[in-house]
């Protein structure tokens, strides 16, 4: 802590993310269980991506958006799991006072873009299943990417925002977040400022940033779900519901999650629980999207299928045609 010009307070230069609390001898089995969902899902993630662009199937809106959500999952995790991994080998907890700003600038920035980017998802669906003789004209490539670019803007804007605002404020104790990353409503209890006018912007940004996109989500969903109970035949209400469930799982996991955290009770009973629903959504929705959408989608998986089939060919390929030359090589008696 530096001093002030202000007496006896001291100005905070870092922060100490209390994490889990004091789980020493858990502290090497959580660093291990958390590095494996780091793995799988940024591999999961960029795989996704990867076969989309590979793959001329998947040259459509639906898995446009869904490269979109994998790359921001891949970004999302990056910013808080690699510094929740170094806390849980080193036991080192404490971050900058510059590192807990920037990571909280991009949680809220990689927060509201996902937001945005599953209403477009769940209006992507709404025309594919209400709208179905529009749908190409309507959800065209200019639409597509005017959606996804302004995801990205808002996310942008959600996390700029308020940022400038704290960036201005000082800290004087005590140092320590009750969470594993630099979360706004615990940054805020930290302030020694005057914080009504920077709760006042966060409030406002969270209902602008959270509320219509997810009103958004649910209307589409409400016109889905009316259209598709009017479908006669069973058949035709599975292959309409098929089209959009995985989607519907993750809007459920993400939002249901997000609103436990943020409408329970600021109690120390409930801290702990709302510290693994937190969990849910910054880190298991992303790590969980790749399996959801490759194993409930027909198309991720016959791309999948195919790949791996091209791959197979070749490397059978590659082998019949060296391997004569490495059975002679093996074979050749030695002068």
């Amino acid at each position: 802590m530096a001093d002030t010009e202000g007496g006896n307070q001291t100005s905070i230069t870092e922060f100490i993310l209390m994490g889990f609390g004091n789980l020493s001898e858990l502290q090497i089995l959580l660093f291990l269980l958390f590095l494996a969902i780091c793995i799988v899902t940024m591999a999961g993630n960029i795989f996704i991506v990867a076969l989309v662009v590979v793959d001329q199937q998947l040259h459509t809106p639906m898995y446009f958006f869904l490269a979109n959500l994998s790359c921001l999952e891949t970004c999302y995790i990056s910013t808080i799991l690699p510094r929740m991994l170094a806390s849980l080998l080193t036991g080192d907890k404490t971050i900058s006072f510059s590192g807990c700003m920037t990571q909280f600038y991009f949680v809220s920035f990689f927060g509201a873009t996902e937001c945005s980017l599953l209403a477009a998802m769940s209006y992507d669906r709404y025309l594919a299943i209400c709208k179905p003789l529009h749908y190409a004209v309507l959800m065209n490539g200019s639409l597509c990417l005017q959606l996804a670019a302004g995801s990205w803007i808002s996310g942008l804007l959600a996390g700029t925002t308020p940022m400038s605002f704290m960036s201005q404020l000082s800290f004087c104790g005590p140092n320590k977040i009750e969470h594993f990353f630099c979360e706004s409503t615990k940054i805020i209890t930290l302030c020694c400022n005057d914080t009504y006018q920077l709760e006042l912007v966060t409030t406002i940004l969270a209902a602008l940033f959270t509320l219509p996109p997810f009103a958004l989500t649910l209307a589409s969903y409400v016109c889905i779900i009316s259209t598709i109970l009017r479908i006669p035949s069973t058949t035709g209400r599975q292959k309409a519901f098929s089209t959009c469930s995985s989607h519907l799982i993750v809007v459920t996991i993400f939002y249901g999650t997000l609103i436990i955290v943020y409408l329970l009770p600021k109690t120390n009973t409930l801290r702990d629980l709302n510290k693994v629903f937190s969990v849910c959504y910054t880190i298991l929705t992303p790590m969980v999207n790749p399996f959801i959408y490759s194993l409930r989608n027909r198309e991720v998986k016959e791309a999948l299928r195919k790949i791996v089939s091209k791959c197979l060919d070749q490397w059978f390929s590659t082998f019949l045609n060296s391997g004569p030359i490495c059975v002679y090589g093996l074979l050749r008696p030695s002068k």
